[in-house]
């Protein structure tokens, strides 16, 4: 079965969500540059969200490209990630309008964990129908970013309780660490294309 389908879907589902997550945000009631101070945490919590769509997007892209056959596993994987993600400008909103305070910001960490969770599963999937000697199996490699990542959106959930502010840094910090493009599957992509035609 032909990826086209997922990736299309996929990319529409993505768009739709950062198109809701910007109506969300409400303008101010008056046309005073004063009245966006009361925003701040709306936007700040818009840009984070922005920031988690896009990086999704992106490995998304690349973990579709280099997938050769779609079956209904990773359908459904990818349902199951759509499913998580699709509630991320629900967690935002809250999380902005409240001002980051602990449950909401709970909640939060609690949707992009499971999202992550959700994309490892998708990425389990691929693997398991593309098989060990795939250019996705030897992108990968120990996924150590990964599992930084979830180890920092897990411990920022109870933390949000604590203190909300401890949290948010957390979730920026994972955002940090995939703004560095990952390039394991370029990588890995070249180096296939280097073997069947060295010339090239």
């Amino acid at each position: 079965m032909g990826k086209g389908r997922i990736e299309a879907f996929s990319d529409g589902v993505l768009a739709i969500i950062i198109t809701i997550m910007v109506l969300e945000m409400k303008t101010p009631p008056n046309a005073s540059l004063g009245a966006l101070r009361p925003l701040t945490a709306v936007f700040l919590s818009y840009a984070l969200s922005f920031l988690y769509i896009g990086i999704y997007w992106s490995n998304h892209h690349h973990l579709l490209y280099v997938t050769h056959r779609v079956g209904g596993a990773i359908m459904w994987a990818n349902l199951h990630l759509l499913f998580w993600l699709s509630l991320v400008p629900f967690v935002t909103r809250w999380m902005g309008e409240s001002h980051f305070a602990p449950g909401p910001t709970m909640l939060y960490g609690v949707v992009l964990l499971l999202a992550a969770l959700a994309y490892w599963l998708l990425e389990s999937a691929i693997l398991r129908k593309e098989g060990v000697g795939s250019t996705l199996a030897v992108a990968l490699g120990s996924e150590r970013k990964a599992k930084v990542s979830l180890v920092l959106n897990a411990a920022a959930i109870p933390l949000a309780f604590v203190r909300p502010w401890i949290a948010g840094v957390l979730y920026a910090v994972v955002v940090l660490l995939w703004l560095v493009p990952d390039r394991r599957i370029e990588r890995a992509v070249t180096h296939v294309r280097q073997e069947v035609d060295p010339a090239g």
